[in-house]
């Protein structure tokens, strides 16, 4: 695919990844809203995890389509996810704590599955980071790739928080969906793993 069309591409991307982002703000500023916070809430929540699926589907969509310009937009992907998991965050130490950090790590130490969801957002953060050309320079891509495969630690921790919440509310269609999303996607990079090193052991066996 041509440079030009991979950066129409990657422009579109950038955009779509705003719109849910352009809606909450225009929904707050207007008044739409009936709970505002749960709404907030729930939808930066969602989104964070959407946008961990698609991070983690572009390697197996790339494999399995030939279409390799897709590992361009990946990186742009996992921003987009931990820019939904700030908001999600701050909307927490916000409107729930007004800023109050000894009061949010009290309730985060209270609740398991607040806690699990800190855990995820902590972990997302250094991928932010270290997310920029230079930082790869830095690290190196060996060290790079073994930091940025907490992804997927981060996926299934980001599941079990929101399984967790639901599961008191006992709404556990949409959690269920997920995991079931997340386990083949990391399924499917065990069985590459797996058919990699076969033919390494075979090779070893036959010496």
């Amino acid at each position: 695919m041509a440079p030009k069309q991979v950066t129409a591409i990657k422009a579109a991307v950038f955009v779509l990844a705003l719109v849910p982002f352009a809606r909450l703000v225009w929904l707050t500023l207007t008044g739409a809203l009936v709970e505002p916070l749960q709404f907030i809430t729930r939808s930066t929540g969602d989104w964070t995890l959407y946008f961990l699926c698609i991070t983690l589907a572009v390697t197996p969509l790339r494999r399995l389509s030939k279409w390799n310009w897709l590992l361009k937009v990946r990186r742009m992907v996992g921003l987009f996810a931990f820019f939904y998991a700030l908001l999600h965050f701050t909307t927490f130490l916000w409107f729930d704590h007004f800023f109050d950090v000894a009061e949010m790590l009290k309730d985060v130490a209270r609740r398991p599955f607040i806690l699990v969801g800190f855990i995820a957002f902590v972990l997302l953060v250094p991928l932010a980071v270290t997310s920029t050309n230079a930082m790869v320079r830095r690290l190196g891509g060996k060290r790079w790739q073994w930091l940025h495969r907490l992804i997927y630690v981060i996926a299934p921790l980001g599941v079990l928080h929101f399984w967790w919440m639901k599961a008191a509310k006992h709404d556990l269609n949409q959690p269920m969906l997920f995991v079931a999303i997340v386990a083949v996607l990391l399924a499917l990079r065990a069985w590459w793993a797996w058919q990699k090193q076969t033919p390494a052991r075979a090779g070893v066996a036959q010496r």
